[in-house]
């Protein structure tokens, strides 16, 4: 069943794509089994128009472009619901699990950021939220970090209000456990008992090093261990409870449909984690929120974080949104009306309809990152 079942019908009239140079991080970002790098990842910036005039605004990749716009500048009215099936079942032989997995979610993000400008209402509103921000940890602490600067970061988000933060582990590939077990030693005796902490393998270690992991780390009260293990390993994050791991586990930024999801909670894990810039059917971020309500089970949700904060309004106070510093410091930075952060949470601007991110044109163009501007119609009858 969709959650979001509209039936306005959309045509869609323009496109306008901001193709963007590489945007440097000011610090190379890498943890266990990779990361960023160098640069984010926002390869451009997407202005769709429909017949009525209103304009959906979002970051998209150049593969978008190329893949899904076509599709989409057909010159056909469908509505919402229509265009998010025919476009949802062409994907079926890549598994829903694809980059075309992600060009389809961002389609349906795009027609209700349209939809909710059609209605005059900023889009958390136009889906139901009754509050205006959601409740924000901060993750980012690089695994190339010294132990003074991982200390400093850390000490930083909790003065920013931040009640949770998060850091990488995994050095040396799940070998080198005496550094991850004395940084998370040094940065839980300079934050104390009273901040949660929580680490992140990125997939980076064995099941069985998993499991050597959670035990050595037990007398630091973790807020939770996010995917230590390989995304896919079903079973393997089953093992790691039948060999005994109590803190907490939490995965799912990698999936792209609520189906994994259940499948994670068969195999006893207690956070789910969706990410918005990654999923399907935008519909799944809440539909995994009541799965976990149902079952007792923590929520949080990742990606995109100034977008997310819209979706974040539709979560309860102890279902968090993830703030991950590397990314947002920077882009944020080349960004307009994003969400103002307070206290750990994330509010969200009312004075706009629709999602009240834009990224800021003038200033990525005075900066040397916009490579080119290129406008696109459907064809001509």
């Amino acid at each position: 069943m969709n959650l979001f079942d509209y039936k306005d019908e959309i045509q869609f009239t323009k496109a306008v794509f901001y193709n963007f140079r590489p945007i440097p991080l000011p610090m190379p970002f890498k943890d266990a089994t990779g990361g960023m790098g160098r640069y984010l990842p926002e390869q451009g910036y997407l202005e769709l128009s429909d017949e009525t005039g209103q304009i959906a605004h979002y970051t998209v990749s150049r593969a978008f472009i190329k893949e899904m716009l076509p599709k989409l500048l057909t010159g056909e009215r469908k509505s919402y619901s229509e265009w998010r099936e025919s476009l949802y079942w062409q994907i079926r032989n890549s598994g829903f699990q694809s980059g075309q997995a992600v060009n389809v979610g961002t389609v349906d993000l795009l027609m209700l950021d349209i939809l909710a400008q059609r209605a005059g209402k900023p889009l958390h509103r136009f889906l139901g939220a009754e509050k205006d921000w959601a409740a924000a940890y901060k993750g980012g602490g690089a695994i190339t970090l010294s132990d003074k600067e991982l200390e400093e970061d850390m000490d930083r988000y909790v003065s920013e209000g931040f009640t949770t933060v998060k850091f990488k582990v995994g050095s040396g590939r799940g070998k080198d456990m005496d550094r991850d077990l004395r940084r998370i030693e040094r940065i839980r005796k300079a934050l104390g008992e009273g901040i949660g902490i929580a680490v992140d393998a990125n997939q980076g270690l064995s099941v069985e090093d998993a499991v050597k992991f959670a035990k050595i780390t037990e007398p630091y009260h973790l807020a939770w261990i996010e995917e230590p293990i390989h995304s896919a390993d079903f079973n393997g994050y089953r093992k790691l409870k039948e060999l005994g791991v109590k803190q907490k586990i939490a995965a799912g930024e990698s999936m792209r449909i609520s189906y994994m999801y259940e499948i994670y909670l068969e195999k006893g894990v207690d956070i789910l984690q969706p990410s918005l810039g990654r999923m399907t059917r935008i519909d799944d971020l809440l539909r995994i929120r009541d799965l976990c309500r149902a079952q007792g089970k923590e929520f949080q949700s990742g990606g995109r974080t100034a977008y997310n904060a819209s979706f974040g309004c539709l979560y309860g106070p102890d279902e968090r949104i993830e703030f991950h510093a590397p990314i947002c410091e920077q882009v944020h930075n080349l960004m307009l009306n994003v969400p103002e952060i307070e206290d750990g949470k994330s509010f969200v601007n009312t004075d706009i309809s629709g999602i009240p991110i834009r990224m800021n044109i003038e200033k990525i163009e005075a900066e040397g990152y916009l490579e080119s501007r290129t406008v696109y119609y459907p064809p001509k009858a």
